[in-house]
């Protein structure tokens, strides 16, 4: 790494607005759209039906009949967001309507040219990411705001739950998020008692999204989670049902590699791991920044401005400053304690309930997904990932003597 030789002064300041984040919602999409031009029409009938379409194993075939649409109707960026959930969901319900063991392997080009064009405009690859579930995939259906989301696959409440809380961890993050561009600018203008109430919001912050991510357990059904919702969350890179991809007809002869869905994907840890100057394993690495190609390139840049920051670490460190040095290790504890926590959750939705799902199979679920059972979504061997990032994440614990 190279010497901090410039003059912190000279470097601008750090703002959300810069990378496109907004300061209420963070990196949700504020007030996502709903409906599509009146030219998108046969996406949005398609997408409005989609659970049922899947279960009644109609999916398929409504696809086929689907007029080839162009984007070059879609005006706003927010349209192209909605373009993109759409495509994306129709996608995983037209890949998997069958189930694991018999997955289409073929996008046809009606489907598969809008999507990649769509993406293309977007700059994320052409399948279902955190930004299509989660960031543009909520929406307030009545005065008192309760949430909801805009589009479903099949899983009823529990999928509407395993989405909308997600979206209220990615809410919860938001002071923790403003906190770190406070903190960052603090080290700038080497104000040391806005450093450490920005450190201490932070805390905070990850607290909250702990608690937050806790309502999983009130609103989403382990058993529906893993043999319903979780194989509609799954891509076509480093999954054994689909060993060499997906073909996109019309835009390549040869099968496209995609990872599924997977809370990596989500910008919040990684920010708050790169302005930690937290290190993970090679492999756990290279999984994390492959991941951050799936994410919205505004996203995507404000990690990469967090990393090329002046270093909180060395700015502790150096400062002998005690009371920072304490509370940059209580976000460190906090943090660690959020990936414990997480482990807890996955092991109850992935691991406990693929056991059960093996043991019993209740008449209303179809089989569990065999090749899934110790992976995520995203592709990785789950719990061992989820381990060494949390270990990983302690290692950063400072002293003194550092």
């Amino acid at each position: 790494m190279e010497p901090q030789t410039q003059n912190l002064k000279t470097i601008p300041l750090l703002s959300l607005g810069r990378f496109h984040i907004s300061e209420e919602y963070g990196f949700l999409l504020p007030n996502p759209l709903k409906e599509l031009p009146d030219h998108y029409r046969p996406w949005m009938e398609i997408a409005n039906k989609l659970p049922r379409l899947i279960e009644s194993h109609q999916l398929q075939a409504q696809v086929n009949k689907m007029p080839l649409l162009t984007c070059q109707f879609l005006q706003s960026y927010r349209e192209q967001r909605l373009a993109h959930l759409v495509l994306s969901f129709i996608t995983m319900g037209y890949v998997w309507q069958e189930g694991e063991t018999h997955p289409k392997e073929v996008l046809p080009r009606n489907l598969a040219l809008p999507f990649v064009e769509v993406s293309k405009n977007l700059g994320i690859p052409p399948i279902l990411v955190h930004a299509d579930l989660v960031l543009t995939n909520w929406t307030t259906r009545d005065p008192e705001r309760n949430l909801d989301i805009i589009v479903s696959f099949p899983g009823e409440e529990s999928l509407r739950g395993f989405i909308l809380v997600t979206v209220l961890v990615e809410k919860a993050a938001v002071p923790g998020i403003k906190a770190l561009v406070q903190a960052v600018n603090a080290i700038l203008q080497s104000s040391q008692n806005s450093l450490l109430q920005a450190l201490q919001r932070l805390r905070l912050s990850i607290q909250d999204i702990t608690r937050t991510l806790g309502q999983m357990h009130d609103y989403v059904d382990p058993d529906i989670f893993y043999a319903v919702i979780r194989i509609f969350l799954s891509g076509w890179k480093d999954n054994p049902s689909m060993p060499v991809g997906l073909i996109y007809e019309g835009v390549s002869p040869e099968p496209l590699e995609y990872s599924g869905g997977s809370a990596a994907q989500s910008t919040v840890l990684h920010a708050f791991d790169e302005f930690l100057g937290i290190h993970h394993s090679k492999e756990s690495a290279d999984f994390l920044h492959r991941m951050r190609e799936y994410m919205p390139p505004s996203h995507k840049a404000f990690i990469e401005e967090i990393h090329s920051a002046p270093s909180l670490r060395d700015h502790i460190l150096s400062s002998g400053n005690g009371p920072l040095l304490a509370a940059y290790n209580q976000c460190v504890e906090a943090l660690a304690e959020l990936r414990s926590y997480h482990i807890t959750v996955v092991t109850k939705y992935l691991i406990t309930a693929a056991t059960k799902a093996k043991g019993r199979r209740p008449k209303y679920l179809p089989g569990p997904p065999l090749a899934f059972e110790e992976r995520g979504t995203g592709g990785t061997v789950v719990l061992s990932f989820l381990k060494s990032v949390r270990n990983k994440t302690l290692e950063a614990i400072l002293h003194q003597s550092d």
